[in-house]
């Protein structure tokens, strides 16, 4: 797809209709795809496996954060064009609070590639991976459910004062 037919783009019309997102295994309600979460659930498998296998502190400390775009951009899957479009397309307070979740996500991993780097001892090993299963998974879980659309309030997507917080965070 070209990634000008993207420009003008109308959420839930022509190449963003309903059933093309769901085709394309992007959530017609949100405008995003789960696919994008693989960037963090590849990180986290490595992590998990460090107290078994510390010679994956090295592929830990080689991931980078990626935002939903760039993911897209890098990605083979098949329908990345338009995964971005319906991404760009997709409501304000939707994007804002998966990239809030995503944000938390990249400190966790960047916090634990930090413990690696000052020592991969097998303590560290064994922090690392309890900080993937417990505070970077739930963190996943969560992005998943904006993704899907289950929002753990979604009155919160309405509340103004919520709203002014998102945007405070991002400057």
């Amino acid at each position: 797809m070209d990634s000008n037919a993207g420009m003008g783009a109308v959420f839930g019309e022509g190449v963003l209709a309903p059933d093309a997102l769901r085709a394309a295994n992007i959530n017609p309600v949100t405008g995003l795809a789960t696919d994008y979460l693989n960037h963090f659930n590849e990180v986290v498998m490595l992590m998990e496996m460090l107290p078994d296998m510390r010679d994956c502190a090295e592929d830990v400390l080689e991931w980078t954060p990626a935002s939903y775009v760039e993911h897209f951009e890098m990605s083979a899957f098949k329908d990345r064009d338009l995964a971005v479009i319906a991404y760009e397309a997709a409501p304000r307070a939707v994007r804002v609070h998966l990239e809030t979740l995503i944000l938390q996500i990249d400190d966790e991993v960047q916090r634990a590639q930090d413990f690696l780097r000052a020592a991969a001892s097998p303590e560290i090993c064994q922090e690392v991976a309890r900080m993937a299963t417990e505070e970077i998974k739930p963190l996943i879980a969560a992005a998943s459910g904006a993704i899907n659309g289950q929002a753990e309030n979604d009155a919160d997507y309405e509340d103004e004062s919520v709203q002014a917080d998102i945007d405070a965070l991002f400057g």
